[in-house]
């Protein structure tokens, strides 16, 4: 199995293609640099959105896994828009000239201003450019693998939780901050709750999903329960043994943010207890 991975060299790349190199599998690195992608894997460094023949370009791949994506954490820029058609453009050339499988990472964003559980058949009500971008996405992804009758998969990720200093998270941001020796970090009330799992735990569960055949379509990257975001942030600050205070109630909430909101995680949990076997 041969998987091209977009956006290698971005926070969430880095760790799903090591986990695809931990299991062997045949993986062809994209971005604009390659600099932090795992040795193992083939590297090009290329701009996605010039390539006229990604499918030849890239050695035939049997398989794309499309992390690429801009400014993920500003989600009122207009870049969101302005790349959407490009993004489209790339994945139809790679369906029309053979790949045998797509798969997109996609968002909680893409659902909007909701409370409770979501599962694949929730409805989306996106309220930001990078939620309407996304879920755009991923209906012109289901039609295309409608058309080619082609498996796809859109990977829904919820919020990550690591300390590496390479990402745009709140805990990236922690991180940055305890390393630079500050003492405060402005902080919201904290009360929503949210569905959050461990940046490794994560990497295993997309690389675990795209690996099967047997489930696709919309799949949670999740942790499948919620928990309010003080509370989550005050444990990270814990676990990983930082002096760091958070001083409450510098920020406001983000009013499209919802009160509570999480993952169903049957379906991955199903993907996961297979993978074990």
């Amino acid at each position: 199995m041969k998987i091209l991975v977009t956006g290698a060299n971005g926070y969430l790349g880095q760790g799903i293609i090591k986990s695809l190199s931990d299991r062997g599998l045949d993986v062809i690195a994209t971005d604009f640099k390659c600099d932090y992608v795992d040795k193992r894997a083939q590297s090009i460094a290329c701009n996605l959105f010039e390539i006229d023949n990604p499918y030849d370009f890239f050695g035939h791949p049997d398989i794309v896994l499309h992390l690429a994506w801009r400014e993920g954490f500003v989600h009122y820029s207009n870049v969101h828009i302005e790349d959407l058609p490009k993004h489209y453009k790339f994945l139809k050339s790679l369906v029309e000239e053979g790949i045998k499988k797509i798969a997109v990472m996609g968002s909680m964003h893409e659902i909007g201003f909701f409370e409770g559980s979501i599962n694949e058949n929730t409805p989306c009500n996106p309220s930001t450019p990078y939620g309407i971008s996304k879920n755009a996405l991923r209906l012109l992804v289901e039609m295309l693998s409608k058309q080619k009758n082609i498996p796809y998969q859109w990977l829904r990720g919820y919020y990550i939780v690591g300390n590496s200093q390479h990402g745009n998270s709140i805990f990236s941001k922690i991180a940055t901050a305890e390393a630079a020796g500050k003492i405060e970090f402005p902080f919201t009330l904290g009360q929503n709750q949210f569905d959050f799992i461990d940046y490794s735990d994560f990497c295993n569960q997309v690389v675990a999903a795209v690996k099967q055949e047997n489930v696709t379509g919309i799949i949670n990257i999740c942790s499948g329960k919620p928990e309010r975001l003080a509370d989550r942030v005050e444990r990270f600050i814990k676990e990983n043994e930082y002096k760091i205070k958070l001083k409450y109630g510098a920020f406001p909430d983000r009013p499209y943010d919802s009160k509570a909101i999480w993952g169903d995680s049957r379906r991955i949990e199903a993907i996961m207890k297979l993978d074990k076997s």
